[in-house]
C-alpha cells in the first residue's frame, strides 16, 4: 500500500494520475494546505520542503521499511522504477524521457504557476510579472507543440514525461493560454484526458486557477504563499 499525500494541485494529480494508470494499491491522505497541514512535523518528516505530494511506500522493493519519497519528478521516477512501466527500457529512449521530465519541473510547472498565482492570487495585480510570466507559458507551449508534431505522446509511449506535463497544459484558460494555435498540444490534451486513468484521477478535481468566489483569507494566505508556518 502507498500513501500519497494530495492536494487536488497540478503537483497532485501527477501522482494520482500515475498511480491510477499504474494500478497500485494506494490510500489518499488529502492535505488541507491552506490550513497549514504542510507544516506539521509528521509531515515535514516525509517531505522536508513542506510541500505536497508525497508519498510513503509501505512495501518498497527493496523489502526494506516504509519508504518515502518526496518532490514529485523523484515520485514519478520512484514508481516508474518500481513497476517497469511508464518509462522506456532503453537506455536512449529513457534518456529521452527524462529530459522532457526534467523540462516540465525545470521550466513549464515553476513558470505555469508563477502565471497562475499572478493571473489568481496575488493580493494587486503586478502587469509586468503577469505579461512576463504568461508569455513565458506560451513560449513553452510552443515548444512543447513542436515536440508533439507527428508524435502521439511526448517520448515514445505514453510515460510519466506526459503525466507530468498533462495536468500543466490541463489548466492553460486560468494560465491565460488558448490552444487554438498550439494543435498538436491540444490534441495530445484531448486525448489524454480520455484515458481511464486520467478520468479517474480527476474526477473531483476543479481549476485551481478559475476564479473564486470569494478572496482568501489572510491566515489561508499565509499558509499558502508565506513560506514557512506562522
Amino acid at each position: 500500500m502507498i500513501d500519497l499525500y494530495y492536494a487536488p494541485t497540478p503537483n497532485g494529480s501527477k501522482l494520482r494520475m500515475a498511480l491510477e494508470e499504474l494500478a497500485l494499491p494506494y490510500r489518499l491522505v488529502r492535505m488541507a494546505l491552506s490550513e497549514g497541514e504542510q507544516f506539521t512535523p509528521a509531515f515535514t518528516a516525509i517531505s522536508p520542503n513542506q510541500k505536497m505530494p508525497a508519498l510513503v511506500d509501505h512495501a518498497p522493493a527493496d523489502g526494506g521499511g516504509p519508504l518515502a519519497v518526496f518532490e514529485s519528478g523523484a515520485m514519478l521516477m520512484y514508481l516508474a522504477d518500481k513497476t517497469g512501466r511508464l518509462l522506456p527500457a532503453d537506455p536512449r529512449g529513457r534518456l529521452e524521457a527524462m529530459q522532457w521530465l526534467f523540462w516540465q519541473m525545470a521550466g513549464l510547472g515553476p513558470m505555469s504557476g508563477q502565471a497562475g498565482h499572478f493571473r489568481r492570487y496575488a493580493p494587486e495585480g503586478v502587469p509586468y510579472a503577469i505579461e512576463r510570466y504568461t508569455r513565458e507559458v506560451a513560449r513553452l507551449y510552443g515548444v512543447l507543440d513542436a515536440r508533439l508534431a507527428g508524435r502521439e505522446f511526448i517520448a515514445g509511449a505514453y510515460s510519466i514525461a506526459d503525466i507530468a506535463c498533462y495536468p500543466w497544459v490541463a489548466v492553460h484558460a486560468g494560465l491565460g493560454q488558448d490552444l487554438t494555435d498550439r494543435p498538436h498540444v491540444k490534441r495530445w490534451l484531448d486525448h489524454i484526458a480520455l484515458r481511464p486513468a486520467t478520468v479517474r484521477a480527476y474526477a473531483d478535481v476543479a481549476d485551481p486557477y478559475a476564479p473564486a468566489a470569494a478572496p482568501l483569507s489572510s491566515q489561508a494566505r499565509q499558509h499558502l504563499f508565506g513560506g514557512t508556518a506562522p
